[in-house]
């Protein structure tokens, strides 16, 4: 009795001591450090004149499967329960104080020393209604019943989202998923940074999956990441089918990335017996981005063999041996974790791997973050905002497309993975150089950089 005791209020312990996935569950986060790519201006992606006056619906998409709130509830918009059905809008986000003008915005931004916090904060939201296709029969019976059927919001919903795509210019879609732990502010907020530091370039959603904003919700979030991957699947689909989207892109971290190769592999096999051409000019998925994963590895390699690396056109996914997060999830689970490093004896990497990797080289990358500037703040678990380096190499994929080797990224002695070097900015910097013809590091800044 005693040693059961004990044991419980270890794994309890363990559990408290795991840090959520983002900041604490408000509606508001402090400004992500600028990554280091944009070295205070030299490289500058941010529009000269305040983006949300050209954006058509005037803030950040969103796409959420949690309950709405109810009038009683006059502090939240969604609450943190399963809602079945997914609902769509657009959240309107605020950067600073009200007095700040989006000049001394665009300038702040790229700093690399700031002095001062810089909030970014959920002012409201507009609900247009759901997807009608991601309505479960059952559900769809008790709101018929109850007269209550929310409006289908898929044609605005695409068609928001092509008015963007022209306004910009570029025809990329991006969706960030959420890790555990977290409100649904948390997701439109970190979506909202990326977006920021992409030049408000495509049309970015966030993705809010029913979390929940309590230490000891692990293994109900987990449960809610693994099984509930059908509406982001169906969200993929419609934007490949709805809208005039060349090339979609997902962001996932920690805990949602169950979620997102649960959603990748189901497209997998309703594609099973397709060339891998053909399934790519039905996703229109391009680069995933999978930080902090905290899924089973031997998972992964189910679904790899499900066919989930036909989906995409690129899998990246980061690594951290300083991931405190994912050490404690791993004792929980007895399981090896998909973003930690391989190490030595049994949790070195098989050879049948290393020949998979070889393989895929050209569909998979492993990226080790270890050496990274930042990838150890906190509890090492967050490093896609709080590491430069780390940011800047997510950004850079998503904004110019770039090889890992293109990116200044060098492959490991020890194992088939990607690595930074100690001159990573000033390679990525001769990437890009090579790439846009607006760009030069050696002026930083000082005509404005990139437009």
């Amino acid at each position: 009795m005693t040693k059961l005791f004990f044991r419980f209020l270890g794994v309890t312990c363990l559990v408290i001591l795991v840090q959520s996935c983002a900041g604490a569950p408000v509606d508001q986060v402090d400004l992500m450090p600028a990554p280091d790519v944009f070295g205070d201006g030299a490289l500058n992606p941010l529009p000269d004149q305040a983006p949300f006056e050209r954006i058509p619906y005037e803030g950040i998409l969103y796409a959420t499967d949690r309950s709405p709130a109810g009038e009683e509830d006059t502090e939240a918009y969604y609450l943190n329960d399963i809602g079945q059905v997914l609902r769509v809008g657009v959240a309107d986000v605020r950067l600073g104080d009200e007095f700040m003008s989006w000049e001394e915005a665009r300038e702040i931004s790229l700093l690399k020393a700031r002095t001062d916090q810089y909030p970014v904060r959920v002012a409201g939201i507009d609900e247009w209604g759901v997807l009608e296709e991601s309505i479960p029969f059952w559900v769809n019976a008790e709101l018929e019943t109850a007269g209550n059927v929310p409006p289908d919001a898929t044609a605005r919903f695409s068609e928001a989202i092509n008015a963007q795509l022209a306004n910009s210019g570029r025809s990329d879609v991006y969706i960030y998923v959420h890790g555990y732990k977290v409100v649904f502010e948390n997701p439109v907020l970190v979506a909202s940074e990326l977006w920021h530091f992409l030049g408000y370039q495509g049309a970015f959603i966030a993705y809010s999956w029913p979390s929940t904003p309590s230490k000891f919700a692990y293994v109900k979030d987990s449960d809610t990441s693994n099984g509930f991957a059908r509406n982001l699947r169906l969200l993929i689909e419609t934007i490949a089918r709805d809208t005039d989207a060349e090339a979609i892109h997902i962001v996932g971290y920690s805990n949602g990335t169950r979620l997102v190769t649960r959603a990748l592999e189901q497209l997998a096999l309703i594609h099973h017996g397709k060339s891998r051409e053909e399934t790519l000019q039905a996703t229109r998925l391009e680069n995933v981005i999978l930080v902090g994963s905290d899924l089973d590895r031997g998972a992964f390699g189910s679904y790899v063999a499900d066919g989930l690396l036909n989906v995409s056109e690129h899998m990246s996914i980061y690594l951290s041996q300083h991931d405190k997060a994912l050490g404690v999830s791993q004792f929980l689970t007895r399981r090896q974790r998909l973003g930690q490093l391989w190490g030595d004896g049994n949790d070195g990497m098989w050879e049948s791997t290393r020949e998979a990797l070889e393989t895929y080289r050209d569909q998979l990358t492993f990226i080790n973050v270890s050496p990274a500037e930042g990838s150890q703040s906190g509890n090492g678990h967050g490093y896609f905002r709080s590491s430069p380096w780390a940011s800047s190499d997510v950004l850079m994929t998503l904004y110019y497309g770039l090889s890992p080797e293109e990116r200044g990224l060098v492959l490991q002695e020890d194992l088939p993975i990607y690595s930074f070097p100690d001159d990573y900015i000033e390679r990525l910097w001769q990437a890009i150089e090579a790439t846009d013809s607006t760009f030069s590091p050696i002026q930083s800044g000082e005509d404005g950089g990139h437009p």
